[in-house]
Formats: structure tokens, sequence, C-alpha cells
């Protein structure tokens, strides 16, 4: 099972600005950890604003941007109409780990890293990510 995580654009823009993270291509590192991530456009939709319901069952979920697209689907900034349907979503990215989480526990890079970050480790990626966005990384 591939582990995904959704990273909302504003808190992308937060750790970028305080050099906790970094982007290059499609791919998120996670500077105190030297933990990539694989990056995919994609937004949470948040709620149906058209009042025509929920009809592709959206409300909730995180979908590409490209599937969505692919069923026709506008996305601009933080609306989204699906034909008759209407939608307030959260702009982001799906971010994928890059590897096991253990085999990163063990690798060198991952030790340079943290030699400049001391700090406790993480136990997991969901427990990466929540440090990194509580600020406690």
């Amino acid at each position: 099972m591939v582990v995904r995580f959704f990273v909302p654009q504003t808190s992308l823009d937060a750790w970028v600005s305080a050099a906790a993270a970094d982007v290059q291509d499609d791919c998120l590192l996670i500077a105190a950890e030297a933990r990539q991530y694989l990056l995919t456009e994609a937004v949470h939709v948040l709620r149906e604003v058209g009042g025509a319901g929920d009809g592709h069952e959206l409300v909730g979920r995180v979908k590409s941007r490209v599937s969505l697209e692919e069923q026709g689907a506008e996305i601009v900034e933080t609306s989204m109409l699906l034909g008759e349907f209407a939608y307030d979503v959260e702009p982001g990215w799906l971010a994928i780990p890059d590897g096991d989480f253990d085999e990163h526990m063990r690798s060198t890079r991952r030790e340079e890293a943290r030699s400049r970050h001391p700090g406790t480790a993480p136990t997991s990626d969901e427990d990466l990510l929540s440090r990194l966005a509580a600020g406690t990384l």
C-alpha cells in the first residue's frame, strides 16, 4: 500500500520560507531529516457550494489535479466546477515518501542532516510531517 499525505500549499510555502523544506522539480526535501517525498499537484475538496449536492462524492476527499481535470473539472485557485457541481477546494500536493521509512532512518544522508538538526528522531512519516507542521521537528 502506498502511503500518501496531503500537504496544503499554504503549509508548503511556510516550510520553504522558513528553510525547513525545499522543493526541486517534483520533490519535497525536509531539511532536518533529509527525507524526500514525491509531489503531485492535488486538491482537498472542502464542500459543495452550488446547492446541487455532492453528486461526485468528492467532499472530504483529496484528489490529484490531473485526475479531476481528466473528469472535466475546472479548477481556479480555491474553486472547482465539475459538471453542474461547484466546490470549494484547498490547493496543495500529494506527498508520497521516496523509499521506505526504516531504510531512510538508517541512511548516511539522514545521519548527516540530523547532525545539523539535533532533536528526537521521528518514528514514522506521519510523525515527521506532523512535527514539521507543528514546528517541532
